[in-house]
Parts: structure tokens; sequence; C-alpha cells
């Protein structure tokens, strides 16, 4: 009987907690560490470093995290696979292996690539395709102690490790649909373990430890986290990470097309969770791909009001201000109301005036628009003043999705010796069609109501895919359920999210998760490097939604 498969992670962004990669070394044993580095705005950001330098384009804090733990990697036996060669996995790569020397450790590197379709995408500062994880696989077959990848898909960093130990093949999709979700759990480090939950006063989160899967050879998994670390893990971090920046029960990737519908959880111990039952089904014929480009120019003032009139002064500086304003694509005015009737503080009696101003030419948004705001200084609202000095305006960023067929993708495991060995595409595909409404329980029957925050008898959690945002509300006990099934509808949550109230609204119910997901097109426009709203990826707006209150029945309560 083959061992279960220990995979960690230790970084859900570039950027996260630099000592997590020493932290799940020592902490416990391991077989696989992991680190996904890459989102939509990281492909951006490493795009506008390649065009300073043609060698850069990939995670320079792996590299750094590398040179303090390669040496215990290789002590405990722990392979580590990374997503961190963003645009430039061969230079990574590189890198890698002159760190060894350097250090004297000998570590077989390898990498994976074929993902940049930059050149055959004009106008893109970066095109990429999404990958799987078979070319992960082909090179730990290989004996690769390192991989590194371009983009691949986050749950990749996991089916990759997880086919070369178990020798599954790549029509084996039930067992590749549990690593999957074991990937989509992990990808995101310490939200797995407590992090940004919404019910976080349950456990001690103030240093989460990382999360870990023991992968079995049927893809069932325990989603854990090495003993001693802070946070904690139950059914309730497992479904928030779940139900994270996806959308309906069919998970769409491109080595299956997972059914998050068939996703069983149960509590296996004290910060244990298995997940088990996860079906799988032929991936789709096309590969994702993510284009970033430059959209323009961006430049942002916010005018304090303090006090009273504070509509009357919001009216008076936009009036001021629309001169300037003339020229600009794209203005957006948005007045916070943060003040208070007889505040104790300055702070407290004032609201926030937000001006968006965004065009191709930089000008319009820098000094012509900083300009005019300054030259109000003396002349406008009584209290006048802005939160920080007018900007020049910087360049902002727009992310698209497109598909292109899976044989335009030329997918390449470069192993440690130098071959480079092709990765056959998935020879089943299905095109992945909207499951059918599931029946939904029975209501509770009518009983006395209280009015009261949505949260108190739910959690939530929200994300970005481009310009669409998802958000994902769970209950927790089977009469919650039987209540939320009914209750937040898509027109409830329109009421409830009135930004929503002229978007597409997608519900897709998950009742083994006991979970509602929703999907609204388009609130985040053009996309997180846009910064088209006050919360560009649409982090809390779960938090917001589940802070609306609803008639909800006392027996909840």
């Amino acid at each position: 009987m083959t061992a279960p498969l220990r995979v960690g992670n230790a970084s859900g962004f570039y950027g996260d907690r630099f000592d997590a990669l020493r932290e799940m070394l020592t902490g416990g044993p391991l077989d696989v560490l992991t680190g996904d580095y890459l989102a939509e705005l990281t492909m951006l950001i490493l795009g506008r470093d390649r065009l300073k330098d043609p060698g850069a384009g990939y995670a320079r804090t792996f590299l750094r995290q590398l040179e303090e733990c390669l040496g215990l990697a290789h002590e405990r036996g722990v392979r580590i696979v990374s997503n961190a060669g963003g645009l430039n996995p061969a230079g990574l790569a590189d890198a890698v292996r002159a760190l060894a020397a350097r250090l004297g450790i000998p570590v077989r590197v390898a990498h994976v690539e074929g993902d940049d379709l930059t050149a055959a995408h004009p106008g893109s500062l970066a095109a990429h395709a999404y990958l799987g994880g078979f070319g992960i696989t082909a090179c730990l077959r290989a004996g690769a102690d390192v991989v590194v990848t371009g983009r691949v898909t986050d749950a990749a960093l996991v089916t990759g490790p997880a086919a070369a130990h178990f020798g599954w093949a790549p029509t084996e999709y039930d067992r590749l649909a549990g690593a999957v979700v074991a990937g989509h759990v992990l990808e995101c480090g310490a939200q797995a373990t407590g992090g940004n939950y919404a019910f976080f006063r349950e456990g001690d989160v103030r240093h989460p430890g990382f999360p870990l899967a023991e992968l079995h050879a049927d893809g069932s998994c325990v989603i854990t986290k090495h003993d001693g670390t802070g946070g904690f893990v139950d059914t309730g971090t497992v479904t928030a990470q779940l139900l994270y920046e996806t959308g309906g029960a069919r998970y769409a990737g491109p080595d299956v097309t997972a059914r998050l519908d068939t996703v069983r959880l149960s509590q296996d111990g004290p910060d244990r969770v298995r997940v088990e039952g996860v079906r799988g089904e032929a991936p789709p014929a096309t590969l994702k791909v993510g284009r970033n480009r430059l959209g323009g120019f961006r430049g942002e003032i916010t005018f304090v009001l303090t006090g009273l009139d504070i509509e009357a002064k919001a009216a008076l500086v936009r009036e001021q201000m629309a001169p300037a304003l003339g020229k600009a694509a794209d203005v957006r005015w948005d007045l916070v109301r943060t003040d208070r009737p007889d505040a104790p503080t300055e702070e407290t009696a004032a609201a926030l005036l937000r001006l968006v101003v965004r065009d191709a030419d930089q000008q319009v948004v820098g000094r012509a628009l900083s300009g005019a705001a300054v030259e109000l200084a003396l002349a406008s609202y009584p209290g006048f003043h802005v939160l920080a000095p007018p900007g020049k305006g910087t360049p902002y960023g727009v992310f698209e999705d497109v598909y292109v067929p899976r044989d335009a993708v030329e997918h390449v495991a470069v192993l440690p010796d130098g071959r480079r060995v092709p990765v056959a595409p998935a020879q089943d595909t299905a095109v992945p069609a909207v499951v059918p409404e599931p029946p939904l329980p029975q209501p509770l029957p009518p009983g006395p109501v209280r009015r009261a925050p949505l949260g108190r008898v739910a959690g939530a959690r929200s994300g970005d895919k481009g310009g669409d945002a998802n958000v994902g509300v769970w209950a927790r006990t089977d009469d919650a359920w039987r209540w939320l099934a009914h209750e937040l509808t898509t027109d409830r949550f329109r009421e409830l999210v009135p930004e929503a109230r002229d978007l597409p609204v997608t519900r897709h119910p998950l009742p083994n998760l006991r979970a509602l997901n929703f999907v609204v097109e388009g609130l985040l426009g053009e996309g997180v490097a846009a910064r088209h709203r006050f919360d560009p990826q649409a982090k809390a707006l779960g938090e917001w939604l589940r802070s609306r209150h609803l008639d909800i029945p006392e027996v909840l309560l």
C-alpha cells in the first residue's frame, strides 16, 4: 500500500510571510513543500519588471527564502515545487542552480515552460496559459528536488506531485479531482488555518501556521497543520477556502473538472479535516489564458469633508473640479460617510470624498488634475484638505481572460539533465455544462424572527476573478442551511449588495457544504490592476454581506 503524501504550503502570494518556508520545513514531517506566488496582479508586476530587465520576471523573494532553507530541505528529503518562475521559469531555475552550487548543496533542479503566449497576443504585457500539473509530474519522476514553473493553475502544485507519487494516469479523474480540491484548499496558505476567517475569534489566529494535506492514493486527503503552530483547522476554515474564488459546481481546470458539489467534509480530530467523495470529469478542450496589458494612467485625490453640510461641501468641490475633468475618459466620485454627528474627535466628524480619474494621457490625470485640486486650497469648502498630496498619475493594468485550443500551447518539462520532454494535452475532453440546481432542504417552519446581521448565522468569503467577484456563503448547522437556502436568493442578494442590482448575479447551491456561491459579473470593472472600486479584489465583500440585517428566525439566534 502506497504511503500518504504529505504536501505543505509556504506561500499564498508574492509577499507572503517570509519565514513560512523555514517554519514548514522545521515544524514537522513533509514530503513536498509548495509555494504559490502568482496572481493576476502579480503577473502584471512581473511584466513591468521584465520591461526594465529581460532577465527578471520571477519572484525574487523565493530565491532569498531558498538561500536560507535549501540546505534544510535537502537534509530532510523535502522536494520543493513552486510557480515562483512567473514569466521566467528558466531564469529562476538557473538562479537556483547557481545558488545551490555556491552553497555546495547537491540538488537537481527542473522547470516547466510553454505557458508564455505573449508573442501571440500583441499589445499584451504578459499573456500566459494556465497549465496543469503533468509537467511537474514529469520533472519529479525524473528525480528533481526543486521544480519551478511559470503560470500553472494553483492546484497544479499539488496534482503534479500527487500524480508522480501515486502513479496516476491522466484519465484517473476522481483521484485528480481530489488532489485539485486539496490544492485549492492549500493554495492560499493560512486562509485554511484560520486566516481571514469569518469566525476568527474561535481560535488564536495571531500567527496561524500554514496548512498541509495528507493525500491518499484514492484522491482523498486530510487537511491539517504542523503540531504546535497557531491558528486552527476545522470544517469551517476548509469550507471557506473551498468557496474562495470559485463559481459553480463544476470547477474546470487543465487536468480535470472537479465536482465541488460532491465534496464531503468531516472533522477527523483536532485540526484535522477529512476531504473525500470528490468526483472528477474530463477537462475542457481549451486552456484559459490570462492577458495583462497597460490600460492607461490613473489619478486619485481624497478630499476630507468635516463637520456640518457634508453633502453641500461635496457638491461644491465637484463643481469646482469639473472644468479640469472634462477631457478625462473615466471619472468616478465616491462620498464615504464616515462622519458622525456631535463627534468626540475631528476624525470621526469627517467624511471622505474620493475622486478617481483614468485616461490614456498621463497629463490628464496628473498635473492637470493635481493643479486644479491644489488651486482650491484656499478657495473651496471650509476646512479644505486632502488625505495626501495629489500625484502625477500612475499606470494601471487591465486583466482579461481568453481561451485557446490545448494544442496551441507547447507544455514542456525541462528535466534536471536538460532534456526537454513535451507534455501531451489531455486526450479526452468535455464541455463543462452547468449542473442542474440540486434539490433544496425543506424550509424551516414559520416562527418568530428578529432583525439581526446575516453573519450571526452564516460565514462568508469573497474574492475576484478578473472583473467578476464571487461570494461564498455557508451555514454552520442544518437548520441554518434550511433557512439560508430559501432566504438568500439572487434578488435578496441584490437588495443586500446594492452595487450588484444592475449586474448579472448567478447563485450556485452546494448542499454538501451547506453553501451558496454567488458570482457577480462586472463588479470589479477591468480587474484588480485597474482598481475600479474601493475594495478592488472584493476581499471584504463577504464581510459586508454578513453585516447586513435580515429577519432571522429566533431559533437560529
